[in-house]
């Protein structure tokens, strides 16, 4: 270990391994290094993307359709709930059966954890529109689909995001175990301690995160971008009074 990281122990030695190959734990091979933890975290980004992507395409219209519409509560919840429920390394296994092996069976069954969160904040953000702002589009004229493209969608945006911010951390976490379907992901080195040792699994684990932190961060500006002013302008003195009726209910609750 290099004397700049010796101080930080195990820590250090995991990030040592990101930036500098070493020899593998049974030797005779070179492990770690910029050059394939790149690779790795590539790899691991595409399914991740392609996944989100997928899942968003097949999740907003579906909710947005259903919330104007004002059905399929159940579908939502339902799908909800069966998504938290498998647990995604028997769904890869499941599809090893039948989609074998790689990119396209981790894709699916990230495709199936990301839906989840995305189909049910846009049933519930399309839902949420005050029914007086529907009416008053209604009334001027607009058709069902100009309402859900001008009306529901824009003021649904923030809850939108909000389920789409949770699936990305779920599939940017979820996509170690690529390696269980021979897709060498960053869950290459955690998965397989014997060759890259607890450094490499540490250090892997650490890029996860710092990519899951930057994704989640950049979808929360995101967000905030595409909320609507009219939102942003409500939400202030929403917040500026439960700030007021705070320390009253802190008194209440002391005498």
């Amino acid at each position: 270990m290099s004397t700049t990281l010796a101080f930080l122990g195990q820590f250090g030695d995991a990030m040592e391994f990101i930036f500098k190959e070493r020899e593998s734990v049974g030797g005779g091979v070179q492990v770690g290094g910029l050059g394939e933890i790149g690779d790795l975290g590539w790899t691991h980004l595409k399914v991740s993307l392609a996944a989100m992507l997928v899942a968003c395409a097949v999740s907003i219209p579906i909710g947005l359709y259903l919330g104007h519409k004002g059905r399929g509560e159940f579908l939502a919840i339902s799908v909800s709930n069966v998504g938290r429920a498998v647990p995604a390394v028997v769904l890869l296994f499941f599809f090893l059966a039948y989609v074998g092996n790689g990119f396209r069976n981790v894709a699916l069954v990230l495709i199936l954890l990301a839906i989840p969160p995305i189909l049910t904040n846009t049933y519930v953000g399309t839902r949420q529109v005050d029914r007086e702002i529907v009416d008053a589009a209604r009334g001027m004229g607009m058709s069902g689909a100009q309402i859900v493209r001008s009306v529901r969608l824009p003021l649904a945006m923030p809850t939108i995001f909000a389920g789409i911010r949770t699936s990305t951390v779920s599939v940017l976490a979820t996509a170690t175990i690529g390696p269980y379907a021979n897709l060498q992901t960053l869950g290459e080195p955690i998965l397989s301690p014997q060759t890259y040792g607890f450094a490499g699994g540490l250090g892997a684990a650490i890029v996860v995160a710092f990519m899951t932190l930057v994704a989640d961060a950049g979808i929360g500006l995101t967000q905030q971008a595409v909320t609507p002013k009219g939102i942003k302008l409500a939400e202030g003195p929403r917040r500026q009074r439960a700030r007021l009726a705070l320390p009253t209910r802190r008194r209440e609750a002391a005498t």
